[in-house]
């Protein structure tokens, strides 16, 4: 069984970057999409992106395109969320995820999960 661990989150003014990754161990990640889900207070858990299996292909939600950059390094067994110009509504805890199929933002199709890292935006 594939396990995820996410790291990087932290507190960061707004304008502000943080990279967060997401280790996977237990198994290659490289058959998988991977994609990062955040989860701020009191709401619903949202797609934040996606990447599939070879790195070629990535999926954003429209609130971070141009700001967030998803990536994966498969001889690490490793996924990226560089996130850049940060704003207060970009808190929460971020997640990885792993499924196997298409390439999308449903988050009940995701098989693996990591136990999430806090992004805190401050304005």
């Amino acid at each position: 069984q594939v396990q995820l661990v996410e790291s990087g989150g932290g507190l960061v003014q707004a304008g502000g970057s943080l990279r967060l990754s997401c280790a996977g161990s237990r198994g290659s990640l490289s058959t998988y999409v991977m994609g990062w889900f955040r989860q701020a207070p009191g709401k619903e858990r949202e797609f934040v992106a996606a990447i599939s299996g070879s790195g070629i292909m990535t999926k954003y939600v429209d609130s971070v395109k141009g700001r967030f950059t998803i990536s994966r390094d498969n001889a690490k067994n490793t996924v990226y969320l560089q996130m850049n110009s940060l704003k207060p509504e970009d808190t929460g805890v971020y997640s990885c995820a792993s499924r196997l199929g298409r390439m999308d933002g449903s988050a009940a199709e995701y098989i693996y999960w990591g136990q999430g890292t806090q992004v805190t935006v401050s304005s």
